[in-house]
Formats: C-alpha cells, sequence, structure tokens
C-alpha cells in the first residue's frame, strides 16, 4: 500500500514562518537545485505566485539573481569537493559535470 501523499494542486500554499528575506533565500537556494516551484511552495509555504515572481525576475530581481549566483558558487563548490572522495575516471566525470551545469546556469 502507498502511503505517499499526492503532489498538491497547482498553486496550494500554506502558512509560511519565514520572513521576506528567509523566503527569498530559501527560494534561491531550491531554485538552483532545480526544484520545481509548486514543490517549493508545497515543502516551505512559501506563495506560489512570489515563488513564480522571484525565478520570472518580478520580484526583488537584483537582490534574488545575486543570491542565485552565490548558491550556484556554493553548489559548484561543494560537487567539486565531493567528486574528491571519487578516484579515476568517476571523478573526472563528476568534475565535468559539476563544471558543465555551472557554466550552463552561469547566464541565468
Amino acid at each position: 500500500m502507498d502511503t505517499r501523499t499526492p503532489s498538491p494542486p497547482y498553486g496550494y500554499s500554506r502558512v509560511c514562518e519565514h520572513s521576506l528575506e528567509q523566503q527569498i533565500h530559501i527560494v534561491a537556494e531550491f531554485h538552483v537545485h532545480n526544484i520545481r516551484p509548486s514543490r517549493i511552495a508545497y515543502r516551505i509555504g512559501i506563495d506560489i505566485d512570489l515563488v513564480e515572481r522571484l525565478i520570472a525576475g518580478e520580484a526583488h530581481p537584483d537582490f534574488f539573481s545575486k543570491l542565485v549566483k552565490q548558491y550556484r558558487q556554493h553548489r559548484r563548490r561543494q560537487r567539486l569537493q565531493d567528486s574528491l572522495e571519487v578516484n579515476g575516471s568517476a571523478r573526472f566525470d563528476l568534475q565535468r559535470e559539476a563544471e558543465r551545469e555551472f557554466s550552463q546556469n552561469a547566464w541565468s
């Protein structure tokens, strides 16, 4: 028997206990990890409209883009550090993938 709950309907959100600045930080970090806006809203309780406006650059564009850049650099450093635990071609592949993802997303 599957005990998981289904994904919530689009637009669903719950009461969020985080300040606006914390919400922007959370959305930026989740966005870097390719989490869908509806999942961000569901998991954290941030209003789906705010999440979508932040990602689209309609709300707090300078602050949000600065945070996204910061979190992308952190994710890149973390992935490169994690790759040091692997040897041989697997390390090379992990490092190449981390660099590819970083350079691919550097423009946004």
